[in-house]
């Protein structure tokens, strides 16, 4: 159900639904559960491949079984309904059979980062509770057993993820097999022992399904608590909403711990009985052999992925001509990356918008349309809300602006979480009402389109004018040299904040920092252009592909 509009609210026409066709306005009855769509799609392709990693190859009936034993296995350790089990793995197919395993014994999935250090991983493990754990097995040797300690994890599967496959492509398997442990059990001779899943553990709608750890910008890392309903509303709008065919490959190209891999990928290619393409991380030369061999009709990733993709030595557009449709969140996607894109290999890229709180996405460009760019801005249009989706903008004292008008993204609607795991305050300062109080800055057209400005917190105050970084960041992805950017504020004796930049270039530039600044300056008001521009290698970025504004911060702070 959706989140009801205040009484007179002026969203309330929802005038995004014009947007939509008949069958993405049409009503949709998602399954009660991940564990039900998939014993769905067992039921109707069960020869079908669901996994493909490198040249190992699972089938649903195959991928079922394992798991079946993978549940019975927690099950006799002592897992119980409702009971927290954490998935720290790459993507590869120990991870799907981990996650269906621990929702077949009823348990809530914690998934964590693979780049987490010792002591990230130790707060998740302590603040969820967590009761076993599945990861790697040389990570297991190396870190994670010393971030258990002392933590009551009863139980601990590892992973070998050179299993089920033989290629050991060294590009991203660059790594050998861990000694056996005796402080643990190894997941793949679990899964074939053909134990039973218990009976009576299936999960409802209402039921956590993930406790999904925020990246911490703001402060410590909070578990956003996802219901298995969130997740199967989100992905039966995709599958009916997308045009993809039944069937078809999807490649992993998000990580799958993250909130935009378990739904646009994994939920959604199960509630689809299609083939979810694994390649253990992202390397761009990886990626494209996989979509050559796969030849996917879906991918979703973040603009950077792209970037990286586009400026590899050997790509073509036959690399891309399988896709039905390719979809990119979780960074800011650049209007002259969309066409750049699109004008070399093809596909038109469709943006797309949401967050943890929402499961994934809460707005996107619709199958066979182009997301608008706001002429005043520069800014690309994220999407629109779906039919049962509430999307509303606030000012600072919390009254709905008129279209147009900038102020605070608010979400309501099917995907939205309850909450966040034990901590009530938390919870009703970001969920008034149910709303998500999304912390970006940004606007919806009379159309129903919506813009992100922003992250609120990243505005710069430079002598008393608000400057976006997004509008900064837009103008430098126009100049051809430019291959990433990011804008912060720094501070400045004179303007209190002044704008500076960081880019990398594209391969074969020599393009310095005089030069962007006088592009920039060219094109920007004059306290919005950057006095300071950095050229760096690689600017860094989260495993999804989210530039790190904070660490370019720290970054600044550290060289004064």
């Amino acid at each position: 159900m959706s989140t009801p509009f205040p009484t007179g609210s002026r969203y309330a026409a929802k005038p995004w639904l014009g947007r939509l066709s008949d069958a993405q306005r049409a009503p949709v009855r998602p399954a009660p559960s991940v564990v039900h769509a998939f014993r769905d799609a067992v039921a109707r392709a069960p020869e079908h491949t669901a996994l493909a990693y490198f040249d190992g190859r699972l089938t649903y009936r195959e991928t079922d079984a394992l798991s079946d034993s993978v549940a019975g296995h927690l099950a006799a350790r002592g897992i119980a309904r409702g009971d927290r089990v954490a998935i720290l793995l790459q993507n590869t197919p120990h991870f799907v059979l981990a996650l269906l395993g621990a929702w077949k014994a009823g348990a809530t999935v914690v998934p964590v980062n693979p780049m987490y250090k010792a002591a990230e991983v130790g707060h998740v493990l302590s603040d969820a509770g967590v009761s076993a754990l599945i990861c790697a097995d040389r990570a297991w040797e190396a870190y994670l057993r010393d971030a258990a300690a002392g933590l009551p994890v009863g139980t601990v599967l590892t992973a070998c993820q050179l299993d089920l496959q033989s290629r050991d492509d060294p590009r991203v398997l660059d790594f050998g097999r861990a000694a056996p442990a005796d402080d643990a059990d190894d997941l793949v001779a679990v899964a074939r022992r053909g134990l039973p899943a218990p009976a009576d553990r299936e999960p409802g709608p209402s039921d956590i399904a993930l406790i999904s750890y925020t990246s911490g910008t703001s402060g410590t890392p909070k578990g956003a608590m996802n219901t298995h309903g969130n997740i199967t509303y989100n992905a039966e709008r995709q599958r009916t909403g997308s045009g993809i065919p039944e069937g078809s490959c999807y490649f992993a190209m998000a990580p799958l711990f993250h909130i935009t891999g378990m739904v646009a990928q994994i939920a959604a290619c199960v509630a689809n009985a299609g083939t979810l393409a694994l390649a253990y991380r992202f390397e761009a030369g990886v990626v494209l052999d996989a979509f050559a061999e796969h030849r996917p009709a879906y991918t979703v990733g973040p603009s950077t992925a792209f970037m990286a993709l586009a400026a590899h030595p050997s790509v073509t557009r036959a690399h891309f001509d399988s896709f039905v449709m390719i979809s990119s969140g979780g960074a800011p996607l650049p209007p002259a990356l969309v066409e750049q894109f699109r004008a070399s290999f093809g596909p038109y890229l469709h943006n797309g918008y949401g967050l943890t709180e929402c499961t994934a996405p809460c707005a996107s460009v619709p199958p066979g349309q182009e997301a608008p760019v706001d002429p005043v801005s520069g800014t690309l249009a994220v999407g629109v809300p779906g039919p049962e989706t509430v999307v509303r903008i606030l000012d600072d004292r919390g009254e709905e602006v008129p279209f147009g008008e900038q102020g605070e993204i608010v979400v309501g609607g099917p995907q939205v979480v309850p909450g966040y795991w034990r901590r009530p305050e938390a919870t009703a300062e970001t969920f008034p009402g149910g709303e998500l109080r999304t912390g970006d800055i940004g606007f919806m057209d009379t159309a129903g389109w919506l813009y992100v400005v922003d992250r609120k917190k990243d505005m710069i105050n430079a002598s008393g004018f608000k400057v976006w970084p997004r509008e900064v960041e837009d103008v430098l992805y126009t100049h051809p040299a430019v291959r990433e950017a990011a804008v912060v504020g720094i501070p400045d004796s004179y303007r209190g904040e002044t704008v500076k930049a960081y880019v990398s270039l594209r391969p074969g530039s020599d393009t310095g920092p005089d030069e962007l600044t006088a592009y920039c300056k060219e094109r920007l008001a004059a306290y919005k252009y950057p006095r300071d521009v950095e050229v760096l290698a690689e600017l860094p970025k989260t495993t999804s592909g989210k530039i790190l504004r904070r660490e370019l911060r720290s970054r600044t702070r550290d060289s004064k």
